[in-house]
């Protein structure tokens, strides 16, 4: 049963392809709004955590994740419900090509998405060395799917005033749809790229600037007043399921004494879903952020979320910190919980093995990685728990996504010793992840809270009950 909600105005921005441009315009056109005096919501469409920073930073709040393979469809206009009340205004970057999806029908699609939550698209063009055939080509987006409401395009890397003018006026004579900006070749360095993507405002020193830099593109290139208008012709109401419960954080907190989990945030692992830490804390946790960059020991904790990111580029630093990868392995020994992702796992590893030299981690797992120049995994997930382990129930079957480099060198374990058999994607070995020791659990795959309950739930369970063991 649905009962309607409001919701403020709100665009999708989407593009033909990966690479389009689309995570800068939407950083500039939510950082130029915000400058305005426009409070703007940032979401971000599909698994990813390094667009979401920067969208982040542009809207000065966190942005959250919408995705229709991670959560269910009646969840994600919940969420998208909740997070966008807060504001007078969202915008959702999409990912990929507008209607890029994981099979003919279109499942997970950003279009999908955007009839989802009856939002306007507006649609980034790549302009380099096309005229007339643009139109042709944003006609056809349009007509695929006409329940899908493509209200603007934003024409990228336009080359000058008469490629923008053809450009316009044959999208304006054959598809009827405005053209909402123009924009030049932007400056590579403002927007410094790596393997991944954009490099992470963690990493980036002048993340600052580029936001600013991106405000002026939109303010001078876009018409923001006709993106604002457009946005507003969204449907001011949407179905909202009375199912619908208030966060049971302080039901939780009740039920028995808050456990602390640590969670290692930095510069060398930065991914994680805002999703979920709040579904630890609604959980009944408390959160403590720390960093083996910048302290020498592990504080009191009762469990540890080690999330994504970057050890490789903090290997020298991170393999320095000696006394605190000691104390990790010996903490694990005891029994303290600990759950990771990606980045997370392969600290957790015996070694990092770069073009530069053999770096020691902190040995939790008798695993050796090394890196490739392809990725190793990539795409969603689909993974059935078959092996008991600390924080999933023996049958269940998760949904996440893996992006990585790095690959196994050497694993000194058997398939006994990792909890998941791959259903899709590809793991850590031999079909399989999840590398467990003590009430460790480690894995390639990124999960959602929202589509998987069972996470926050068994990691804040195991460490109330090692809380009370100690």
């Amino acid at each position: 049963m649905l009962r309607e909600h409001p919701v403020p105005p709100r665009l999708v921005i989407s593009g033909l392809r990966g690479g389009s441009g689309k995570t800068i315009l939407s950083v500039g056109i939510i950082a130029a709004w915000r400058k305005q005096g426009k409070n703007v919501t940032p979401f971000k469409k599909g698994p990813d955590y390094i667009d979401a920073g920067w969208l982040a930073l542009a809207a000065g709040q966190p942005c959250y994740n919408l995705d229709t393979f991670l959560v269910s469809s009646t969840r994600i206009i919940d969420h998208f419900l909740s997070r966008a009340a807060a504001g007078n205004m969202a915008v959702i970057e999409g990912n990929r090509g507008l209607y890029d999806s994981i099979d003919p029908e279109g499942s997970t699609s950003t279009a999908e998405l955007a009839k989802l939550l009856k939002v306007p698209v507006i649609l980034s063009v790549d302009a380099t060395k096309i005229t007339r055939t643009m139109a042709a080509v944003v006609a056809g987006c349009e007509q695929f799917d006409p329940e899908v409401h493509i209200r603007g395009v934003v024409l990228n890397r336009v080359a000058g005033t008469r490629h923008e003018s053809i450009l316009r006026r044959s999208i304006d004579t054959h598809c009827g749809i405005p053209v909402v900006g123009a924009v030049p070749k932007l400056k590579a360095e403002d927007f410094p790229e790596r393997h991944m993507g954009l490099v992470p405002t963690p990493e980036h020193d002048w993340a600052k600037d580029s936001i600013d830099a991106a405000t002026e593109t939109a303010t001078k290139y876009l018409d923001l007043t006709t993106l604002a208008s457009i946005a507003s012709e969204a449907s001011l109401t949407l179905g909202l399921s009375a199912a619908t419960q208030a966060p049971r954080s302080g039901e939780a907190s009740r039920a028995a004494a808050c456990p602390r989990i640590g969670i290692i945030r930095d510069s060398a692992f930065q991914f994680y879903y805002p999703e979920n830490i709040d579904a630890l804390t609604t959980a009944g946790a408390e959160i403590v952020f720390f960093s083996p960059l910048e302290r020498a020991s592990v504080p009191p904790v009762d469990a540890i979320y080690i999330g994504g990111g970057f050890p490789e580029t903090h290997a020298a630093a991170l393999a320095d910190n000696v006394q605190f990868r000691q104390e990790l392995k010996q903490l694990a020994e005891k029994g303290l919980p600990i759950y990771a992702e990606c980045g997370g796992l392969m600290y957790l590893g015996e070694e990092l093995v770069l073009d530069d030299g053999r770096f020691p981690m902190a040995g939790v797992l008798p695993i050796v990685y090394g890196f490739s120049r392809r990725p190793q995994g990539h795409g969603y997930t689909i993974f059935k728990v078959d092996r008991p382990n600390p924080f999933y129930d023996v049958g269940t079957r998760l949904t996440g996504h893996e992006f990585h480099y790095s690959k196994v060198l050497e694993f000194r374990g058997d398939d006994q010793d990792m909890a998941f058999a791959m259903e899709r994607g590809n793991g850590l070995f031999n079909g399989r992840d999840g590398a467990m020791v003590h009430n460790v659990l480690a894995t390639y795959s990124h999960i959602h809270a929202l589509g998987t309950p069972q996470w926050a739930e068994g990691l804040v369970k195991r460490a109330r009950m090692y809380r009370k063991s100690r």
